[in-house]
């Protein structure tokens, strides 16, 4: 499939008003993606667990105007208009007119609200992105009531992805691939996939508490963190790397060995944070606090023997993975060891979830 299968025929029978209401989850990536082509095309494959608590609720209202050669919007967060959004909404739209040309008939009133702290180290531009882009795909599917739910799907990562890379990965769930993979069958650039092969029962329901080191404004952009792969000394390396980490986990995932799936999932974590530190410029976004739970981690694991482990996405909050069937022992734990190092306390408690759904 290519970028022409997304763009429909002449519409009819628009309508002139209405609202829809998603909400969609957050997704804490295994293997990283970090770098990316033109158009959001990734530099290489990566997968994901879809989180189920923390997610973006958008309400998307729409009124027929007459035509004209700009986007009409207005934005707000937690019922605050933000101004500020703006841009990054103008360029989102910019992006997928062709893909939806009703955009210059409406008015658009959008109303977002997050179930976690913006903009700290939690995909909240995945969850935004892809909660605005199920609701847009629900105005074409009014429009045109015969759009199947695999396109349905498709297209809203498809174009998910335009507005923010990560977010294609948050329109369903559990486990979403994205960017293409020579041995996982119909993995695309263009869209995220399910993961189509065979997950031992020691993956279903995995346990998420994110520990939220630093809940303010992240250092550096994602946007501005892809870039700086361009021309990296060790870009072609890491692209390699993940390739290699995510065709190792097919066979980890299938036969269950979670001391495995821990050692590439935390290498993933800190190669994506070495890929930072050795850019130029180069940013180190990990908090002090932040290796003291890793080595934490380490320690407790260690020693009681359970397969609990780490990832951190591009900020200094570290998300402590751990099966269902250990989720006592290992709460426990976090609460008495590793809650001291989260500002004010605060953390929050996911596991996998199922995608985006209509409210």
């Amino acid at each position: 499939m290519d970028e022409q299968q997304f763009i429909p025929k002449k519409y009819s029978n628009i309508p002139d008003t209405g609202k829809y209401t998603w909400s969609s989850p957050s997704n804490i990536a295994l293997v990283k993606y970090w770098g990316k082509k033109k158009d959001q095309i990734p530099e290489n494959p990566s997968i994901s667990f879809t989180l189920e608590s923390c997610k973006t609720i958008t309400s998307l209202s729409f009124s027929k105007i007459k035509s004209n050669s700009s986007f009409s919007f207005d934005i707000f967060l937690d019922d605050e208009k933000k101004d500020d959004f703006k841009p990054k909404i103008e360029t989102f739209f910019k992006r997928i007119e062709s893909y939806l040309p009703f955009l210059k008939d409406y008015h658009f009133v959008i109303k977002t609200s997050n179930t976690f702290p913006h903009s700290s180290g939690i995909a909240s531009s995945a969850s935004g992105m892809s909660a605005l882009a199920m609701c847009l795909m629900s105005i074409e599917k009014q429009i045109i009531p015969t759009l199947t739910h695999e396109y349905f799907n498709q297209k809203a990562s498809f174009l998910a992805r335009l507005g923010s890379g990560s977010a294609c990965r948050s329109v369903e769930g559990d486990l979403i691939v994205w960017g293409h993979h020579a041995n996982i069958e119909g993995s695309s650039n263009l869209f995220g996939i399910k993961y189509p092969y065979e997950v031992h029962e020691n993956f279903k329901n995995y346990q998420d508490t994110i520990l939220l080191v630093d809940k303010g404004e992240k250092q550096v952009s994602s946007t501005v963190g892809h870039n700086l792969m361009h021309n990296h000394p060790f870009a072609a390396e890491r692209f390699i790397q993940a390739h290699n980490n995510l065709n190792n986990l097919i066979q980890i995932l299938k036969n269950g060995d979670i001391n495995a799936f821990n050692q590439i999932v935390e290498s993933e974590a800190l190669s994506l944070h070495a890929m930072m530190m050795t850019s130029l410029p180069y940013f180190i976004l990990m908090k002090p606090n932040t290796l003291e739970i890793i080595n934490k981690i380490w320690e407790f694991r260690n020693k009681s023997g359970l397969p609990v482990s780490f990832t951190l996405d591009a900020g200094a909050n570290v998300h402590v993975l751990y099966p269902e069937k250990d989720a006592l022992s290992i709460l426990e734990f976090i609460k008495n060891e590793l809650v001291a190092y989260c500002q004010n306390g605060h953390y929050i408690c996911d596991k996998i979830g199922f995608g985006s759904k209509q409210l």
